[in-house]
C-alpha cells in the first residue's frame, strides 16, 4: 500500500500544486457531481457504493496529474464546466471527450494540463459518450461520508451536485510527479456499443427465447436513463414466472426487466435491492462502456457463458 504523500517546500522548482486554493465553480453545466471509487461493503445497512461511472477514466485522470487512482475527481454530464483558479494547479480530463479551453487557449483531453493563478477553464459538449472526468492534482477535499467523497444522487448521500458559485478545496494527497505528456486511447464509441453478459440470476424466470431475444436484439438508449441506470428500448423479455419477486441484492451492471419487459442497465447509483427478476449481469469488463452510453445510442449484447473451469 502506499502511503499518503503530504508535499513540502524544497530547494527544487515548486509544484503548482503546492500553491492552492479553493477552485471556483462559475458554471457547473448540466451534472457536475464529485466522484471517487465509492463506498463498497455498505448494502447491508442500505447505502450503495456510488463513485464514479466510469471507473477507468477516472482513475486514469488520477494518475495523469500523480493522484492514488482513488483520490475524489470531478463528474461532467455532457461538459458545459466553467472553473476558476485562484492559484496554480495540474489537471487532467479524460473519458468523454470534449473542447477544452484555458482562458482562451484550447488544450487537450488525456493529458496534464498546467493552469496559472487566475485562469478559467471551459469544458464544452462531448462529441462522444457522456461523462467527462476531471482530476486536480492533489484531489478535490471535501469532507468525506462514510468513507468516500462521491455523490450518490439516489440516496442523496455525499456532497451536493456542484452549482454556480461553489468552492471545492484542492487536497494534498499525491504520490509522485506526472511523467506521462499524454495517454493516448482509441475511441471506444464508434459504432454500436456491444456488451457482454452473463445470463442469471433470474434467467429462469422468462421463457427459454429469452436470452435469444436478448443477444439477437438490437436496443436503443432511452433519454430517461441517468447514474441509477440506462433504459433500453426494443424487444420484451418475456417471462416464463409472473409471480412476485421478494426484495434481493443487485449489483452494478445487473439487467433487470420489469414489467414491461424492457431492460433496464444498473450503473453506479442503483438502489441496493430490487424487486424485479435480473435476467443478467454485465460483464465486468464492459461496465465503463456502459457508462458512456448517451440516448439514443445502439446496443447490442453478447450472451457469455461462464467457465467450468
Amino acid at each position: 500500500m502506499t502511503a499518503d504523500v503530504t508535499e513540502a517546500s524544497t530547494a527544487s522548482p515548486p509544484d503548482p500544486a503546492d500553491v492552492r486554493g479553493a477552485i471556483e465553480v462559475l458554471s457547473p453545466g448540466p451534472l457536475t457531481t464529485i466522484q471517487d471509487l465509492g463506498r463498497p461493503g455498505l448494502a447491508a445497512v442500505g447505502v450503495g457504493a456510488s463513485g464514479a461511472a466510469d471507473r477507468g477514466s477516472l482513475r486514469l485522470a488520477n494518475r495523469l496529474v500523480g493522484n492514488p487512482e482513488d483520490a475524489a475527481a470531478l463528474e461532467l454530464t455532457y461538459g458545459g464546466l466553467r472553473l476558476r483558479f485562484p492559484a496554480a494547479a495540474t489537471l487532467a480530463l479524460t473519458g468523454a471527450p470534449c473542447p477544452i479551453t484555458v482562458d482562451d487557449r484550447a488544450a487537450g483531453m488525456d493529458s496534464p494540463i498546467r493552469v496559472r493563478a487566475g485562469q478559467r477553464l471551459t469544458v464544452g459538449m462531448p462529441s462522444e459518450g457522456v461523462r467527462t472526468y476531471l482530476a486536480v492534482r492533489g484531489g478535490i477535499d471535501v469532507p468525506p461520508v462514510l468513507g468516500s467523497r462521491s455523490t450518490d444522487l439516489l440516496s442523496g448521500i455525499g456532497p451536493p451536485v456542484l452549482e454556480a458559485g461553489a468552492r471545492l478545496p484542492i487536497g494534498r494527497r499525491v504520490e509522485g510527479f506526472p511523467n506521462v505528456d499524454i495517454a493516448p486511447r482509441r475511441s471506444q464509441h464508434l459504432g454500436p456499443a456491444i456488451l457482454g453478459v452473463l445470463p442469471g440470476p433470474r434467467d429462469d424466470w422468462f421463457l427459454p427465447e429469452a436470452l435469444r431475444t436478448l443477444g439477437e436484439s438490437a436496443y436503443v438508449v432511452n433519454s430517461d436513463s441517468n447514474r441509477v441506470g440506462v433504459r433500453l428500448d426494443g424487444p420484451a423479455l418475456k417471462r416464463a414466472v409472473h409471480e412476485e419477486l421478494p426484495s434481493e441484492g443487485v449489483v452494478r451492471g445487473a439487467l433487470q426487466v420489469p414489467p414491461d419487459g424492457r431492460p433496464i442497465l444498473f450503473l453506479a447509483d442503483h438502489p441496493v435491492t430490487g424487486g424485479y427478476p435480473v435476467i443478467a449481469v454485465l460483464a465486468a469488463e464492459d461496465l465503463d462502456r456502459a457508462a458512456q452510453l448517451r440516448a439514443g445510442d445502439a446496443v447490442r449484447f453478447r450472451v457469455l457463458r461462464p467457465s467450468l473451469r
